[in-house]
């Protein structure tokens, strides 16, 4: 592994995902518009200066206080100040203000700072000079957290964000076509805990590289590291069996076909798995044995959405909160399991895999309320990460807690896992 510092062409091949990043920016500068007019006077009285100034140093940025000018066609107060070698920004503020933010800073160190005040006629005041000194900014403190290692089928990348701030983190590798290191994948998030993985790939050994940058286009340095994908299929489902426990919740609807071996016959459609109504119960539970011992590494569970002229999408018995419990004994016994519980929790013979929740519709609309998006979204299913850190297991447990109904029953269509099964 070795840090050195990003090429100029890992910084050019970003442009997309920082052109979705900045917001009216041009290649020396940036300006931001906060609804304040050009021209709404024909005085043109110049306004007084700026006093009193004071600063208050912040990550990657600064807020500066001032006492206003006593001028009746006071507008606005106006900064520029250069970011970094590429780019000059301005930021405005109103008059019911009487402080304004700089930010956007490449890195810690002394910035100069030039402070107007504007009329409403655009006439600008002597300038007043400022320094200003932020603190690291946030994409420089993420980057040392970084950590880049093997997943199935590609890379998995974890870094911590403490102050939750904007980041992109670029995932570059080589390109088959020109060899040179490209973004494979651009991840934005103001997360404190990041945590990823970019699959596709063979289990060859090849070059990746991971580097953090922010909306106002800065880079951190690149981290480098060459990886052996790890193997991945898709387990077989033609091994698959119920292993029904006496704690699983009791079937319902088995007159219209719906059971558990429904979980896997590769239909997404109606009908599914589905649980008796009124059990009473804080869970409801199916158990199956997947037929050989797995390293799993994700799964995709798809929710009833429209059937019999009817939309159950994120309603009725669908899932919203469930667990998975895996076991790799050969006869795993039963035994009550937790409605909460911690990744990684042992309890009997089962351990839990991972705590998952349904993402939430794409229009934001309540239940009942769903969009054609929505639709879509359920009908391509939902997939998950399985954590790097869970063992092999054979028999899976399907523990849901909570449905997007609130009913006292679920249903779910299909499940198909991935992993290594060697």
């Amino acid at each position: 592994m070795m840090k050195i510092r990003s090429k100029i062409y890992n910084r050019l091949c970003s442009l997309q995902f920082l052109v979705l990043l900045l917001v009216a920016c041009s290649l020396y500068s940036c300006k931001e518009s906060e609804g304040f007019n050009e021209v709404v006077s024909k005085d043109m009285t110049k306004p007084g200066a700026l006093t009193g100034v004071k600063v208050e140093n912040l990550a990657g940025a600064a807020v500066i206080s001032y006492v206003l000018p006593n001028s009746e066609n006071l507008l606005y107060v106006q900064a520029e100040y250069r970011i970094n070698s590429r780019t000059v920004r301005q930021s405005k503020s109103s008059y019911y203000s009487d402080t304004i933010r700089v930010e956007g800073f490449e890195k810690s160190g002394d910035y100069d700072v030039t402070l107007y005040a504007v009329s409403r006629a655009n006439v600008k005041s002597d300038p007043v000079q400022v320094r200003v000194r932020p603190a690291t900014p946030s994409y420089l403190a993420v980057y040392p957290t970084v950590q880049i290692q093997a997943d199935f089928g590609g890379v998995n990348v974890t870094a911590s964000n403490p102050a939750k701030k904007p980041i992109g983190v670029i995932v570059i590798s080589n390109d088959k076509t020109t060899g040179k290191m490209l973004p494979i994948e651009q991840f934005y998030t103001e997360a404190e805990h990041i945590n990823f993985s970019v699959r596709g790939f063979d289990t060859l050994k090849r070059d990746f590289g991971v580097y953090v940058t922010d909306r106002w286009g800065n880079i951190s340095d690149t981290l480098y590291k060459s990886i052996s994908p790890i193997f991945e299929i898709m387990v077989p489902k033609a091994q698959f069996s119920e292993y029904r426990l006496p704690s699983d919740s009791p079937l319902g609807a088995t007159g219209l076909g719906w059971n558990t071996t429904r979980l896997w016959d590769n239909n997404t459609n109606d009908p599914g798995w589905h649980t008796e109504a009124g059990y009473g119960k804080p869970l409801q539970l199916c158990t199956f044995d997947m037929g050989v011992l797995t390293k799993l590494s994700r799964y995709k569970l798809w929710e009833r959405g429209e059937a019999y002229g009817n939309d159950y999408s994120y309603n009725h018995g669908n899932p919203k909160a469930w667990t998975l419990w895996g076991s790799a004994k050969s006869a795993p016994a039963d035994i009550e399991l937790p409605v909460t519980s911690a990744k990684g929790t042992v309890v009997g013979d089962w351990i839990n895999l991972g705590n998952f929740n349904c993402p939430p519709p794409p229009s934001g609309n309540s239940p009942g309320q769903t969009t054609p998006a929505d639709l879509a979204a359920v009908k391509a299913g939902f997939e998950f990460n399985i954590a790097l850190d869970i063992p092999k297991v054979r028999f899976i447990r399907l523990a849901v807690n909570s449905t997007w109904g609130n009913a006292d029953f679920a249903h779910v269509m299909e499940l198909s896992f991935w992993g290594n099964t060697n």
